[in-house]
């Protein structure tokens, strides 16, 4: 294998990765249906599981804990808030390269979530070239 095709790959799947991780905080950061829980009614609703553990039969117990692990969870991942901003940049970079090479059309971009505004940026067109 010639140092052009490792380098070729190498670069591939730098791209790859950069696509994936900007499409994987997409999704994350995607607003869901219902009320929006604050860190603030998390905790409040872990404290009230943490009253209700003492005096709860074991089954109540056991969906109790399961409850406050979700929501300790939950309360993980809000503070994990994702970058947007690093990781759009770095997708701007190689989402045309990276399109063109597999074949990704502008509405197949757009469909995964990626907005018209990051698209522009990134130079990717709605002309099929």
């Amino acid at each position: 294998m010639s140092d052009e095709h490792k380098a070729a790959l190498a670069k591939g799947r730098e791209e790859g990765l950069i696509v994936r991780r900007y499409l994987e905080a997409l999704e994350s950061s995607r607003p869901r249906r219902g009320r929006r829980r604050t860190p603030a009614s998390i905790e409040k609703k872990v404290g009230s599981i943490d009253s209700q553990l003492g005096s709860a039969d074991p089954l109540t117990r056991l969906h109790l804990l399961q409850e406050k692990k979700n929501l300790e969870e939950e309360l993980t991942r809000s503070s994990d808030v994702h970058d947007l901003s690093d990781l759009e940049k770095r997708f701007v970079k190689v989402a045309k390269s990276y399109g063109q090479r597999k074949g990704i059309s502008y509405g197949t971009w757009r469909a995964a979530g990626v907005s018209a505004a990051v698209l522009q940026r990134a130079g990717v067109s709605r002309a099929r070239s």
